[in-house]
């Protein structure tokens, strides 16, 4: 008798977005002013960047980054005064780059895998380059939050980005901190489910009830104040790491409903760069062998006398993410490298995301940045 097998079960392909191309921007801006431009990185990566013209080939430019699993929308709400809005009636031309770990992008969830090195070594330089070539070399700033401020501290220290006008860093820059238990699930979770799962989704309506992410948001809401799955997995989880994004009452009730817009998965495979990162309370290259990183330093903050521009690092005060990553940043720098301009400015009541998303930032947060940039025109 011949005994067959059942063939094994493959798992249900996911329904993701493939397509390279950047969703729309969600902005109140006039769409003559808001040019969409085609950016691939050098190793062909399909990225996003946005210049917002303003008619005056005199301004400064500004270049955005977001965090990881953001996007340029959260420089552009149109529910609040944004950051965009501050640039502009300042005297500044803003460039939004939506690099590979943007929600506008399919890359956290399928194609490519990366790591942050490949932010670092490709994907900020030719933003960077584009603007200069598409400015004549007027100054340039950067605005940078949480991940896309650490990928650019490596391009910083490997010299990919020289002779920036000013940088200013919000949440993280040369000195990433965790708390105990974040870095404590962060690994646990990285092992126990990468076998299971390549993301962690923020949206429970895309996945429904009865799915393999049920579990995660059930445990992001326990405790939680709010009933909505989407802040509990952000506000009172972090995608499941136990941290906090924000301070709840610093955003806008339409800003709220949107946070499934603004924040998308999160990629699991990115966690062993970012642990190693934590665990040196550095920046580290993640490729060590490969020649091809070889520009990037293999660890940024030894490699900090080449930053050629002052910085402003920000945080909140209550920031429940890196906690005081920006202020051990500011105390190391002052003591090995007490030359760089360097300066650290806290911001009483708010977090990590509220910085930029928050319904006052505009008077509490936009002020300081402003202050810095034109101090350096």
């Amino acid at each position: 008798m011949i005994f067959r097998t059942a063939p094994a079960r493959r798992p249900a392909l996911r329904r993701v977005r493939t397509t390279p191309a950047p969703r729309p921007l969600r902005h109140r801006l006039d769409p003559a002013r808001v040019e969409e431009i085609p950016l691939r990185a050098p190793d062909g990566v399909r990225l996003g960047l946005t210049r917002i013209h303003t008619g005056d080939t005199g301004r400064p430019a500004v270049l955005l980054l977001h965090g990881h699993t953001a996007s340029s929308d959260m420089f552009l709400l149109p529910e609040t005064r944004n950051l965009v809005d501050s640039l502009l009636d300042d005297g500044y031309e803003p460039w939004l780059l939506d690099w590979r770990g943007s929600c506008r992008l399919p890359y956290n969830e399928t194609g490519q895998r990366y790591t942050y090195d490949d932010v670092a070594l490709y994907d900020i330089p030719a933003a960077v380059s584009h603007i200069r070539a598409a400015t004549d070399d007027r100054p340039l700033f950067v605005v940078a939050h949480c991940i896309g401020s650490l990928a650019l501290s490596l391009s910083m220290t490997a010299g990919l980005v020289p002779g920036l006008a000013g940088v200013v860093s919000q949440g993280v820059f040369l000195t990433p901190k965790l708390a105990g238990r974040t870095s404590l699930r962060m690994s646990v979770a990285g092992e126990l489910l990468k076998t299971r799962i390549d993301h962690i989704p923020v949206d429970f309506r895309k996945v429904g009830l009865w799915s393999r992410y049920t579990p995660l948001f059930a445990l992001a809401s326990r405790g939680a104040s709010c009933p909505d799955p989407t802040c509990q997995i952000l506000h009172n989880s972090a995608w499941g790491t136990g941290a906090s994004l924000f301070v709840h009452e610093n955003l806008s009730a339409a800003t709220h409903d949107r946070l499934a817009e603004l924040l998308g998965p999160a990629p699991l495979w990115i966690l062993p760069h970012l642990r190693r990162i934590e665990l040196a309370r550095s920046v580290v290259r993640w490729h060590e062998t490969d020649r091809r990183y070889a520009a990037l330093p293999p660890n940024a903050l030894d490699a900090a006398g080449r930053v050629d521009a002052p910085v402003l690092l920000l945080s909140g005060s209550e920031n429940g993410l890196w906690l005081d990553s920006q202020r051990l940043c500011h105390d190391v720098l002052a003591h090995r490298q007490p030359r760089l301009d360097v300066r650290y400015t806290e911001i009483p009541g708010y977090g990590h995301l509220d910085t930029f998303l928050g319904r006052g930032a505009a008077l509490d947060v936009f002020g300081h940045i402003l202050e810095f940039l034109g101090e350096r025109r």
